[in-house]
C-alpha cells in the first residue's frame, strides 16, 4: 500500500522514463536511433527500452521510503533472476520499460511505461503512463484509481446491446476469435496497443478484455493494479484471480478483464 506522496513519486518515475522514451520517438533520425534487437523470445527490443529501464531502476532506488526503495526490482530487461531467488520475494517492482515495443517502432503513440507493485502474488499499486499523449494512469489499493489525477471506475453496464471488446493491434490469436463466436451478444471490437487495453476496461471504455493469446507477467502487472482499484476483474479461463510470481515461468495464463 501506498502512501499518496510515493504514488506521487512513481507517478514521476514513469514520466522521466517515458521523457527518454520520447527524445528516441521524436528524433529525426528515428529509424536508425532505435536500432532494433531481437530478444529470445522474438520479441524487438530497442534503445528505448534500455534507457527507460536504467531511469526506472535508479528513481526506484532513490524513494522516499526507504522500505520501498529496498524491494527488489524485476525488469523485463533484467528478468535473468532465478526462482530459487524470485519465490523469497513477497514484495516486489514489477516493471517494463516499454510495454507496446511494436506500437514505439509504428509510431502509433499506444505505448506505455509500467511500473507495479506486487505484494503476495497480488498487484496492490502502479502506474501505466503513455508518453506520446501524456496519459497517467495510477491507482493503490486503498487510494483508488486514476487517470491523469482524476478518479476512475470500472463500471457494469448490463444494459448494453453491443459490448465493446477490446484487442490487441498486434497479436491477432485464433483462440480469440473462437471465444467471440460463443458470446451472446452483438460486439465491436476496440483495437488497441500494450497495457492501455487493460485501462479502457478499468475507465469503462470497454466491457471485456479477453486475452487468449501469449503474455509475461511485466505485461499486464502495472494496468491490472489499476484495474482491480478501479473495481474490475482479473481472471483466468478458470475465474480464478490472476497472479503473479508463483511458478518459475513468467509466462501469464490466458486470462479475462472485466
Amino acid at each position: 500500500m501506498l502512501s499518496h506522496n510515493s504514488l506521487n513519486e512513481l507517478e514521476a518515475i514513469a514520466r522521466k522514463a517515458g521523457d527518454a522514451i520520447m527524445r528516441i520517438y521524436d528524433a529525426p533520425d528515428f529509424a536508425e536511433r532505435i536500432k532494433v534487437q531481437t530478444k529470445g523470445d522474438d520479441s524487438p527490443l530497442t534503445q528505448a527500452d534500455l534507457a527507460a529501464h536504467e531511469i526506472i531502476k535508479a528513481q526506484l532506488k532513490k524513494l522516499s521510503d526507504s522500505t520501498l526503495a529496498e524491494l527488489p526490482q524485476l525488469s523485463e530487461e533484467s528478468a535473468n533472476i532465478s526462482w530459487q531467488e524470485r519465490q523469497q520475494w513477497q514484495t516486489y517492482w514489477l516493471i517494463d520499460p516499454l510495454d507496446g515495443t511494436k506500437e514505439f517502432i509504428k509510431r502509433n503513440g499506444e505505448f506505455t511505461v509500467n511500473i507495479a507493485l506486487i505484494h503476495h502474488g497480488q498487484p496492490i499499486a502502479g502506474v501505466v503512463y503513455a508518453p506520446a499523449t501524456q496519459t497517467m494512469y495510477s491507482a493503490d489499493e486503498k487510494l483508488g484509481a486514476f487517470k491523469n489525477g482524476e478518479t476512475i471506475k470500472a463500471r457494469q453496464d448490463a444494459n448494453a446491446e453491443t459490448l465493446k471488446i477490446v484487442g490487441s493491434r498486434s497479436h491477432a490469436s485464433p483462440d480469440l476469435q473462437a471465444y467471440l463466436d460463443q458470446l451472446d451478444k452483438p460486439y465491436e471490437m476496440v483495437p488497441m496497443g500494450s497495457s492501455l487495453k487493460i485501462c479502457l476496461i478499468a475507465e469503462s471504455k470497454a466491457h471485456l478484455y479477453p486475452r487468449l493469446g501469449p503474455t509475461s507477467e511485466w505485461d499486464t502487472a502495472a494496468a491490472h493494479a489499476v484495474a482491480l482499484a478501479a473495481g474490475a476483474e482479473v481472471v483466468t479461463l478458470e475465474n480464478q484471480p490472476l497472479k503473479y510470481n508463483q511458478k518459475e515461468s513468467l509466462l501469464n495464463p490466458y486470462f479475462i478483464v472485466k
